[in-house]
Order: C-alpha cells, then structure tokens, then sequence
C-alpha cells in the first residue's frame, strides 16, 4: 500500500478495485466485504447485476456506473465519493475490462489505489488445464476478425509458452478450429467454462479434439488455454493442412469453408482451395479451373 502526494480534487481519493466471485458467491473474501461496506459509493459495470450482489451481502451503497462507454464521467465521481470501490461484473477488476483506467486516474489525482486479491477466471483455467504453468501468457479476448486476428493469432500459436484466451460461446468453435489450422493436430489445449458454478467443465485434449467436442455449441464464459509451441518448431507444413482439410471434410464441410478456414490459417487463397479440392474429391484444379466460390 502506497500513498500518493495529494491531487486536485477537494478530498483525497481512495480507490479500491475489489475483485467478485466468478460463480459462486461464497468466493468473495472477508476483506472485499470489509471495503465494500466502508466505501462512500460503489462503481461497476452493470448496477442491476452488483446491486444483486450487494444485497446478497446485505450491504447498502450507492451505486454508479462506470463501464467503458462512461468512464469519462470518472472524475466528476471521485469529486463526489472520494472514496471509491469498483467492481466489474466478475472476476478482478483491471482485467480486460475499465477498472485498469479509474485506478490510472486516482493515481494521476495524487490519490491512494488498492488492488485486493481475489477471484479470478484464468488462474483456476490454467492450472485446471495440466499443462506447464512455470511460464504463460494471458492474451484476454483476440480481434474479432481482420489482418489484426489473424496476426494474433499466428503469434499465439508460435509462443513456447502456455498462453490463456477469453472467448464468447458463439465463437469458440470457429477459434478452436482456426488454432487447429495453425498448430497442426497434435498441440494440446484445454477449454474451461461456468468455473465455480453447478456445470463447471473443463475438456482436455488435442485441438482436433476439442473442434469435435464442442461443435454443437456451448454455453457460458469460456477460458481456452493453449499448450506452448514445441522448441524450435517451423510454421506447420503443408501436410499440417492437408490433414486438417481432411478432417473437414470427413465432417461434411464444403469446398468453400474449407478454402476460407485454410486461408484463415494462413495459406494463400490458391493453395488453400486446391487443398480444399483435394479433401473433398481427390481432384486437383487444372489451369483452366481457376478458383471456384
């Protein structure tokens, strides 16, 4: 704990970040209680979803919203609640999600910043996953789509060490899937989800494992932790694809979504369609042919 030189405001700011439970709410320790009883006001992403968790705990409080789209409205609430406890909708705040801003500006204002330990997704994920711990890195949420995903992920895949990602249910499939393009089909991974809730589940195995296993769709927030690239290891080779391509094909997918997979994989748009042709009727295409779709 650290005092700071006293800032502009009329009253010297205290702010707390105060982690949440994940799930279950027995997970919030006796000190988050502590502050959150203490604090002039707290500050969270959703009001309706603390204030449930406030009157679980029985405690009384104003509450203020200060998400990504309202931080800007931060200073004007230090002003008025000096001191200041924010939550986020679960986990520890500062974590991919606004809190990391309001604690840079109490620092700015010359103000006093805690960061109480407590729940969070990726920790019990990776540990959960069995695979090396020593050495990880947390990527939190990947580009949705464009060159910037694809460049992240291809620097995922390379890693030698583990590396954590947060994922949404739509999209966990088609992620898992583009990881299996990039690492070929023998680099392990897990998938954690509902930690600490009444359906917690974590599923171990090879990518092409877990492409199968979760290609009906699933529910509830999500951690994949991915197995580190081995020493030394070159980009997958062509075999790599043409073995995924297959797989793709055994399970019915057509030419074109095999062809944009590949490409998502990174292979250029002819060599990832003659692949894709190849999957799925043997055939390769002659100069006349071109690109089909």
């Amino acid at each position: 704990m650290t005092t700071l030189p006293t800032g502009h405001l009329s009253s010297p700011v205290h702010v707390w970040l105060v982690p949440t439970p994940v799930g279950n709410l027995g997970d919030i320790t006796l000190r988050a209680i502590e502050v959150l009883r203490g604090c002039d006001a707290v500050a969270c992403e959703d009001t309706r979803r603390s204030g449930q968790l406030l009157t679980h705990l029985g405690i009384s409080r104003p509450l203020v919203r200060l998400d990504a789209h309202t931080m800007g409205r931060a200073p004007g609430v230090l002003e008025q609640y000096p001191r200041l406890a924010y939550v986020s909708d679960a986990g520890t705040p500062g974590i991919s999600d606004p809190g990391a801003e309001l604690l840079r500006l109490a620092v700015e204002l010359g103000g006093r910043a805690e960061v109480l330990p407590g729940a969070t997704a990726f920790v019990p994920a990776l540990v959960l996953s069995g695979l090396e711990t020593g050495r990880f890195t947390f990527e939190g949420f990947l580009p949705r789509s464009g060159r910037e995903r694809r460049e992240r992920l291809k620097a995922v895949t390379e890693r030698a060490e583990t590396t954590l990602i947060y994922e949404s249910p739509h999209r966990l499939h088609a992620t898992l899937e583009e990881l299996a393009v990039l690492c070929g089909p023998e680099r392990r991974a897990a998938v954690t989800r509902e930690l600490s809730k009444k359906f917690e589940e974590t599923v171990r195995g090879t990518l092409p494992d877990l492409v199968e296993r979760f290609a009906a769709g699933v529910k509830g927030e999500i951690v994949i932790v991915l197995q580190g690239a081995p020493a030394q290891a070159q980009p997958v080779a062509d075999a790599g694809f043409a073995g995924q391509a297959a797989a793709w094909a055994e399970a019915g997918k057509s030419v074109r979504e095999i062809r944009e997979l590949l490409q998502q994989g990174g292979l250029r748009k002819n060599d990832a369609y003659e692949l894709a042709l190849r999957a799925t009727t043997g055939e390769t295409p002659s100069d006349e042919t071109g690109l089909a779709g």
